[in-house]
C-alpha cells in the first residue's frame, strides 16, 4: 500500500509525539532503557558487530548505555523541553534509525558498500573570536561562506543518497553564517527531519537565538571550553568565560539538550578532564554530553608546543575509561575514544563522514585540510555528491582504516586507542595526501607539508605515543577477553534458560513518574 507522502508525514508526528508521552513517564523508560541495555549487549558483545575484540565491544555498549540513561535522567528532571525531546526522537530515532534503511539498502545495492552516516559541514569562516592555534584559521575578517542554497542540496542529498538525518555544523562560527538572506538557524528550519549538532564558542547565543533553537527542537549546541575562567579567556579571549556561562544557563532554562566541546592542550590537558569540571559544566550547568579534542598543529600559527604530550594523553585515556565504566557518563575523547566508532571515521567511510567547507572544499576530515574535490565542480558537472567518495584519496584512507581495525584480510585488529591516520601514524595521511594530489586548503596546510621539522616531530609523537599505550591496550582489552568470553557464555545459558526472557514483556503499567 502506498501511503501519500503528506498522510506519512502526519503519522510520524504522531507516532513521536506519542513516543514522547510514553518517555516521560518513569517506569517506561525504565523498561526501555532495559530493553535498550539487552539489544546493545547482543548487537556488540554477541553478534560481534564489526568483529572487533569483546573487549571494545563491552565498553562501546556502556559508553551508549551511558548516554541513554543521562538523558532519561533529565527527562526525568524536567530538564528537556517537549521540542528539544521530539527534535531527538524524530531525527535520531525515527528517522535516522527507521526511515534511513530503504535508502541505506538502495546505496549499497548501487554501490556495493555502505554509505557515511552523516557530513560534518563548516558553512562559514567567519568568526568573531580570534583564538590561538584555530585549525581553520577563522577570524572575523576571514571571508569564506558556502551559498545557502548549495548548503541546502547537499543536506538533501545525504539524506536522499545516503539515508543520513544527521548532520555536524563547525566553523568559523556557524551563527556567524550568512548567505542569501538566510542564517544558520534558516537551514535547521528547513531540514526539521534532521538532526544538528553545532560546535559554538557560544558567545552569540542570546535570547533571541535560545528563543528559536527551543521552538525548532533538532538542534543541540556543543559549546567549545578550555577549562575555567583562567584557560578559557587565556585561549580565547577576556570575557568570553562570562558570555559562554550565561549561553549555558539560557539554554538550561529553555530545555534545550546541549552539550560542552573541551580542547585539551600540553597547558590544560589535566584541568579539562578533572572532578571539578565534571561538576561544574555536567551536574550545574546541565551539559548533557562532553566531547574531547586535542589541540591539532595545524591551522593559524600552528605548533606542536601545545600539543598534549604523550604522558598526558595516556593518563586522559585511563581518566576517560574510569568515567565510562564507573562514573557512567558519556564523555568521549575524540583520540583516544577511537574505539566506539571502531577506528577513525574520515573519509566517508560506512558510519563516518567526511568535510565540507565554506569554500565547498572536500577533505577526508576537518583536520586534514586537503581538499579532493568541490562540491561546486560536483554539481556543476551534473555529479552526485556521492561520487566524491570515489576519489582515490577517499578510496585509500578507507582501505586503511579497514586493514587496521582488522575488517580487511585476515590482520587482526590494531591498537584502537591509537587509530588516527594523521595524528598517530603521520605518514600515512601525509604519503596518501602527497601521492595521490589532495590540495592544501590554506596556506597553513601548504606550509605544514613542507616543514621538515613539523613532519619529524609528527613522526616523533607517534611512534612515542603507540609505544606508550599499547600496553594500556593489552591491560584494558586484550587481557580482558579471556574473562569477557566466559561472562558472555554465561549470561547466554542464563538467557535460554530463563524462558520467560524469550518472550519479551511489554512495558510497565503507566504511572506518573
Amino acid at each position: 500500500m502506498v501511503i501519500d507522502p503528506r498522510a506519512r508525514a502526519v503519522l510520524e508526528q504522531l507516532s513521536v509525539r506519542a513516543a514522547d508521552m510514553a518517555f516521560s513517564i518513569g517506569p517506561v523508560r525504565e523498561w526501555a532503557l532495559g530493553r535498550a541495555d539487552r539489544k546493545l549487549y547482543d548487537f556488540y558483545c554477541v553478534k560481534r558487530f564489526e568483529g572487533l575484540p569483546l573487549g571494545i565491544q563491552e565498553t562501546r555498549q556502556k559508553t551508549l548505555m551511558n548516554l541513554l540513561r543521562t538523558f532519561s535522567k533529565a527527562i526525568g528532571e524536567g530538564r528537556f523541553s517537549s521540542k528539544a525531546r521530539r527534535g531527538l526522537l524524530q531525527g535520531l530515532v525515527f528517522n535516522s534509525i527507521g526511515n534511513a534503511r530503504k535508502n541505506i539498502r538502495s546505496f549499497i545495492e548501487r554501490r556495493g558498500y555502505e554509505p557515511p552516516s552523516f557530513l560534518v559541514i563548516s558553512p562559514t569562516q567567519r568568526c568573531n573570536l580570534f583564538c590561538a592555534g584555530c585549525y581553520s584559521a577563522s577570524s572575523s575578517k576571514s571571508g569564506g561562506t558556502l551559498a545557502y542554497d548549495t548548503f541546502c542540496r547537499i543536506i538533501e542529498d545525504k539524506r536522499d543518497d545516503w539515508g543520513s538525518y544527521f548532520t555536524a555544523i563547525s566553523g568559523g562560527e556557524p551563527l556567524m553564517y550568512r548567505s542569501q538572506g538566510k542564517t544558520i538557524l534558516d537551514v535547521f528550519e528547513r531540514f526539521r527531519d534532521t538532526y544538528f549538532l553545532m560546535y559554538t564558542n557560544g558567545t552569540l547565543i542570546d535570547e533571541k537565538v535560545v528563543e528559536r533553537m527551543a521552538e525548532l527542537g533538532n538542534v543541540t549546541p556543543a559549546i567549545s571550553v578550555e577549562g575555567f575562567e583562567k584557560e578559557t579567556d587565556a585561549r580565547r579571549g577576556k570575557g568570553v568565560f562570562e558570555k559562554i556561562e550565561r549561553a549555558m544557563d539560557l539554554l538550561r532554562k529553555a530545555g534545550i539538550v546541549f552539550g560542552i566541546s573541551l580542547t585539551a592542550t600540553r597547558e590544560n590537558a589535566d584541568v579539562v578532564m578533572s572532578d571539578d569540571i565534571i561538576r561544574h559544566y555536567i551536574d550545574e550547568k546541565g551539559a548533557a554530553y562532553a566531547w574531547m579534542f586535542h589541540y591539532m598543529p595545524i591551522g593559524r600559527s600552528y605548533t606542536l608546543k601545545l600539543t598534549v604530550t604523550p604522558e598526558q594523553r595516556k593518563r586522559m585515556l585511563e581518566r576517560q575509561l574510569e568515567l565510562i565504566r564507573k562514573r557512567g557518563l558519556f564523555f568521549i575523547d575524540f583520540w583516544n575514544g577511537g574505539y566506539m566508532s571502531g577506528g577513525c571515521i574520515s573519509a566517508g567511510r560506512s558510519g563516518g563522514f567526511f568535510h565540507i567547507d565554506w569554500n565547498g572544499d572536500c577533505s577526508p576530515c576537518v583536520f586534514v585540510p586537503y581538499a579532493v574535490d568541490n562540491v561546486y565542480d560536483v554539481y556543476r558537472n551534473h555529479r552526485t555528491l556521492s561520487s566524491v567518495l570515489d576519489q582515490p584519496v577517499f578510496k585509500a584512507m578507507r582501505s586503511w582504516q579497514e586493514t587496521y581495525a582488522g575488517r580487511l584480510g585476515d590482520k587482526p585488529t590494531q591498537n584502537m586507542f591509537t587509530p588516527c591516520p594523521t595524528r598517530d601514524h603521520h605518514d600515512v595521511v601525509r604519503d596518501i595526501v602527497t601521492k595521490l594530489g589532495a590540495k592544501p586548503m590554506h596556506q597553513e596546510a601548504a606550509d605544514a607539508l613542507d616543514d621538515p621539522e613539523y613532519r619529524s616531530g609528527m613522526l616523533a609523537f607517534g611512534k612515542e605515543i603507540r609505544e606508550l599505550l599499547q600496553p594500556v591496550w593489552e591491560r584494558e582489552i586484550k587481557s580482558r577477553e579471556p574473562w569477557l568470553v566466559t561472562k558472555l557464555e554465561q549470561a547466554e545459558t542464563q538467557e535460554t534458560q530463563e524462558t520467560q526472557e524469550q518472550a519479551d514483556p511489554g512495558p510497565p503499567h503507566a504511572q506518573a513518574s
